[in-house]
């Protein structure tokens, strides 16, 4: 049984994209694509236990979910351009040009990274389709409730209908005008397996941020001189490197300051730093460093540190200001005001944070930067409150099991 979930897991994480896209393009309708491809999964679970797995679970899957949607069309509808899209499935006729991209699954993320939508919409849309993310997920990497954003993700969907947006795969020339969008999509999906929302998931997926890793290399060849395309690389390297050392053999998250070092990947912080230092020298030439360039910069200043106490906070904190400055989000203010602590004491740090109470009411992370800052001020029991609600809030059993520990000891 346990192989046979594995399978269907599996064959899930990289089909779905396929089977959804190649569905969308026959029929013209996302609804049906999701739907038909859901019910192929759900046929797969009840069917694949009595029956085994088949030799190709992949094409079973997506030919499967194609006959499901042409039933769907043929009960449901009665319109005769319809049925006839319907018998496209069999046409012979020559197959569409893949255009510029190789991979299946990154030319699938840039077709559906239209420019006619809104960035986070189409980012949204692209993570419940392509990325492997559930509702749930994309909710909470957006800081907004599951209800919001599965209203934003139908909307798109009626756009998309409503306007006759072309279902087109990219050519080379569209692909900077959609590059945002993709970027979005991957550093999302690499920070959900970095630390996984989900009660139900392991803490750390390892499938999630390899995957992104790869697609984000073959971004980084097909637009090579774009800045922030190496600047993400660099920075899912850096934070990838740290992944050894990230979950404690007991299942709780180990924080920056108390991790191994020893452990941390040295290949990857080193490919990390050269992309970095790539790009300082390209915004000493006058390239002016774009938000994951940035980021990168922060991180190669905490993997160039042998330890806490070596962290160059001055400069991490320099880099903060220069960030917030292109990207003014509470999340990036919260974060600086952790350098802020390191810097000029808990105090006025927690004068920063306390500010940011109304856009993160609902962060995990706030409440247990909250707590953590008032545990450095002696003031216990408003600490304990903190990580109460902190711990409510997460969602990872690691994270969980880290914040449990840190509340309980204090006095």
């Amino acid at each position: 049984m346990s192989d046979v979930r594995e399978a269907i897991s599996r064959a899930h994480h990289e089909e779905w994209a396929r089977a959804v896209a190649a569905l969308t393009r026959r029929f013209g309708d996302l609804d049906i694509a999701e739907e038909a491809a859901a019910e192929a999964f759900a046929t797969a679970v009840e069917r694949w236990p009595a029956d085994g797995v088949p030799p190709n679970p992949g094409g079973w899957l997506t030919t499967t979910a194609t006959r499901k949607a042409i039933d769907r069309i043929r009960r449901e509808s009665r319109r005769n351009d319809k049925q006839k899209e319907a018998q496209m499935v069999y046409d012979d006729g020559p197959s569409e040009p893949l255009g510029a991209i190789d991979d299946d699954r990154l030319r699938l993320i840039f077709t559906c990274c239209h420019p006619a939508l809104a960035l986070q919409t189409r980012v949204a849309l692209t993570l419940r389709m392509l990325g492997g993310l559930t509702v749930p997920e994309i909710a909470r990497a957006f800081l907004v409730a599951e209800r919001a954003m599965e209203q934003r993700i139908t909307r798109a969907k009626a756009k998309i209908k409503a306007a006759r947006i072309p279902y087109r795969i990219p050519s080379a020339d569209d692909l900077p005008a959609r590059v945002s969008g993709v970027l979005a999509v991957l550093f999302l999906v690499f920070n959900e397996g970095y630390l996984a929302t989900g009660p139900g998931t392991d803490p750390v997926r390892h499938d999630l941020t390899a995957e992104a890793i790869r697609l984000t290399r073959l971004i980084r060849a097909l637009l090579p001189q774009d800045g922030e395309v190496a600047g993400l690389l660099a920075l899912m390297l850096l934070i990838e490197a740290r992944r050894p050392a990230r979950v404690s053999a007991d299942g709780e998250l180990v924080n920056l300051n108390e991790q191994d070092r020893g452990a941390w990947d040295t290949e990857l912080i080193a490919e990390g730093h050269r992309l970095v230092r790539e790009r300082l020298a390209a915004a000493a030439a006058g390239a002016a460093p774009g938000r994951y360039q940035i980021l990168a910069a922060i991180n190669a200043v905490h993997t160039s540190a042998r330890d806490m106490r070596d962290t160059d906070w001055s400069q991490v904190l320099a880099l903060y200001d220069r960030l917030v400055r292109l990207d003014p989000s509470p999340i990036i203010a919260l974060n600086r005001a952790i350098a802020v602590a390191e810097l000029d004491g808990p105090e006025v740090a927690l004068a920063i944070v306390d500010r940011l109470a109304e856009a993160l009411a609902g962060y995990h992370a706030y409440h247990a930067t909250r707590a953590d800052l008032l545990r450095r001020l002696g003031q216990s029991q408003q600490s304990r409150a903190a990580y109460d609600r902190a711990i409510e809030l997460a969602g990872n059993t690691a994270e969980t099991a880290y914040l449990t520990r840190r509340r309980d000891q204090l006095r």
